[in-house]
């Protein structure tokens, strides 16, 4: 569509003719509008680089030279207008390469600033990051109507760098531009024109009226206001940052995550002088991004995108079956309606299905805020009691209860009711695939596609192999994962797979070190310290104890890991029903809203338990596992091991992944603390074999 639109934009006169130079196509129309369009050869988005900023700097110097009455920039691309920086171009820069190339955009932009003509950025779909920089630089932007605009650099350990955080802050609302760079979060096209980030929005349709507007100095948006001039004062900026910094702190500690608190201390300090901003913007950015958090952070980033680059075609997957809606199987089926599947869903009684439907429109109406859209993913999702859908499903999901038996049962049925060349799927946790595929008449078409609760939250699918797998099977389950927009990481079917089989040992040393009377506030705080989303008390909690225990004497029977035992106390917990969260009360008691009841950590009574091997005891033994299942094959790689991590358990993102981790402190290091804790705690802190490979 938008390829054929920026056609159109270069063909609005018969006489024009449209140049390429590299990264840009141009044309001058009959009104004498210059319009510059961004088309990246080969990619499917625009990204900006050097390359693209030294070519947008010829068109400058010809526009200096014969100046047309206005110009236009928009992308030819139909995902958007620019996704942002090209992240590539920094990865073997040094310091100074780095500064000299935000310097040289600098000055491009600053040139494009400074153009005596009406200048326009249209920008459609997102608009992120350096793309948004480059608009800024534009006198108008006008917004089609499917816009996002927003600054995701905070999620890469960095601020804008192209001039963003000074020119937010000259046409937008500065709380609002703050917010937006602070949280990595993006504006919809008609917040952003709310908080002036923006001129107008409009329809595809109007936009060649709304240049002509603009160029005939038709549009007159407000700039500025009171709060532009309240925060050009120092005094009203402290304010602010305070709430700011105590708002920041809440999500993130300043030594793991520099950067939001580095760009409010930029802001309070030279927020009123947009020279000071630039030359500290520049400074800081090329600092930010030589630090551990930014590097690891980067990584994480291209841990996605290869994640996602295991996808090898279309998976040709449009009808889904679902058999169980219970809280995963319901979930999967919601995701899978809302990414654009036709879902059917059965279960063996009519009332799980009913609750499933309406916990999916709650959550459809949280993810998509907007009733039409709502409205077509949930014409999307077919209640099925009686599964009639599973003949004509292209893929179906068994999500029945971890039961060895059960399972079997349900998917010999299924089987026998599916058209030729569907895929057949379980999402077990656990429960080894090949016992599950001897059931089958044809296990070549038999997959697992572990997902991670809440699926619409969790980024993870676990896509589990086993000898018996078709290779066609397997890369048509990857690309199904793909396009639900998670992220597949291929495993081999052990007890527990990848990340069950790693977190098990992390819960199990907490359960153990509370038995020792350290208090589970303090073994929370600690992890969470290291940068854990959650502490492994409250982890265990909301798996659910039951399957806590389960899982641990599941991988201790089938691996033989040396586990610490599970407590009394705790099985006596979990046949009183105190499950955790679920039940409303386990290792934590539990609020109305879900939330544990927890003392803080500085109110724990004096002399309360403590250990100093504490963090290691937690974090190794799940290190220590991640090296045991590359050693094994169970995961093929350490970006994808790391991924997984990240994607799946939350892995301190800005530590990189477990391995990633383990070789920043030191391979040898590690080992040699491990063989301390094994000395101190004994033989499940034994170093694996698969470290003399690392």
């Amino acid at each position: 569509m938008l390829d054929a639109l920026a056609d159109r934009a270069l063909e609005l006169s018969a006489a024009a003719t449209a140049e390429r130079q590299g990264n840009w196509r141009s044309a001058t129309d009959e009104d004498g509008i210059a319009w510059w369009v961004l088309d990246r050869p080969g990619k499917s988005v625009n990204t900006i680089d050097r390359g693209v900023l030294e070519e947008l700097n010829l068109l400058l110097e010809a526009a200096e030279a014969a100046p047309p009455r206005g110009v236009v920039i928009r992308s030819a691309k139909p995902s958007g207008f620019a996704a942002g920086a090209d992240i590539a171009q920094f990865l073997d820069a040094s310091t100074a390469e780095i500064a000299a190339m935000l310097s040289e955009g600098h000055r491009v932009l600053d040139r494009l600033a400074a153009l005596p003509m009406p200048t326009i950025a249209v920008v459609h779909g997102h608009c992120l990051g350096a793309g948004l920089e480059l608009a800024l630089a534009c006198r108008f932007r006008i917004a089609v109507s499917d816009a996002t605009l927003g600054f995701p650099e905070v999620m890469l350990g960095l601020h804008p760098g192209l001039g963003g955080t000074f020119r937010s802050l000259a046409v937008a609302d500065p709380l609002e531009a703050m917010t937006l760079m602070l949280t990595g979060k993006a504006a919809p096209a008609r917040r952003a024109r709310r908080i002036g980030l923006v001129d107008v929005v409009v329809e595809e349709r109007h936009v060649l009226n709304a240049v002509r507007a603009a160029v005939g100095g038709e549009l007159h948006p407000p700039r500025g206001g009171w709060k532009s001039t309240a925060f050009a004062l120092r005094p009203a900026r402290s304010l602010a940052a305070r709430r700011m910094r105590a708002e920041a702190a809440k999500a993130a500690r300043p030594e793991n995550y520099p950067a939001p608190f580095r760009l409010i201390d930029l802001w309070e300090r030279d927020g009123g002088d947009a020279a000071r901003m630039r030359a500290a913007e520049l400074e800081s950015f090329a600092e930010l991004i030589e630090t551990p958090t930014s590097r690891n952070l980067v990584r994480v980033f291209f841990l996605r995108e290869a994640m996602r680059g295991l996808k090898d075609g279309p998976s040709e997957i449009r009808h889904v079956h679902v058999i169980g809606a219970g809280a995963m199987g319901g979930d999967i089926a919601a995701w899978a309606a809302r990414e654009g599947f036709r879902v059917s869903l059965s279960d063996i009684n009519a009332k799980p299905i009913g609750q499933a439907m309406r916990k999916a429109a709650a959550m459809l109406d949280k993810v998509l805020k907007s009733r039409i859209a709502v409205r077509d993913a949930l014409d999307r999702l077919v209640p099925d009691p009686g599964g009639t859908g599973i003949a004509g499903a292209d893929l179906v999901i068994e999500a029945a209860p971890e039961r060895l038996e059960l399972k079997r049962s349900i998917l010999r049925e299924a089987e026998a009711r599916m058209k030729p060349g569907a895929i057949l799927a379980t999402n077990t946790s656990a429960l080894p695939l090949p016992d599950l595929a001897s059931a089958l008449a044809d296990p070549s078409r038999f997959v697992g596609v572990h997902f991670f609760n809440p699926v619409s939250r969790m980024q993870l699918v676990e896509v589990v192999r086993h000898d018996a797998l078709a290779p066609e099977t397997l890369r048509r389950a990857i690309g199904f994962v793909a396009e639900l927009s998670r992220l597949p990481a291929p495993v081999r079917p052990t007890a527990g797979f990848l990340v069950n089989r790693a977190l098990t040992p992390y819960i199990a040393e907490a359960i153990l070190l509370m038995g020792e009377g350290v208090p589970k506030e303090r073994i929370d705080a600690r992890a969470e310290t290291f940068g854990m989303p959650m502490g492994p008390v409250e982890l265990a909690d909301r798996v659910g104890l039951d399957i806590a225990v389960e899982v641990a004497q599941t991988l201790a029977e089938r691996l033989a890991m040396p586990l610490p035992e599970m407590p009394g106390w705790l099985h006596q917990m979990v046949r009183e029903g105190k499950l955790g969260q679920k039940s409303g009360a386990g290792l934590y008691e539990y609020d109305a809203d879900g939330k544990p009841k927890k003392i803080h950590i500085d109110a724990l009574p004096d002399g309360s338990g403590d250990d100093p091997d504490l963090l290691d005891r937690l974090i190794l033994p799940m290190v220590n596992t991640v090296v045991a299942c590359l050693r094994e094959g169970v995961v093929e790689s350490e970006e994808i091991a790391d991924g997984a991590m990240v994607f799946g358990t939350g892995f301190a993102p800005f530590r990189g992944g477990p391995i990633r981790y383990a070789r920043e402190r030191g391979v040898e290091a590690v080992i040699a603390r491990l063989r301390e804790l094994e000395m101190a705690h004994g033989a499940r802190f034994r170093p694996d074999p698969g470290w003399d490979r690392l």
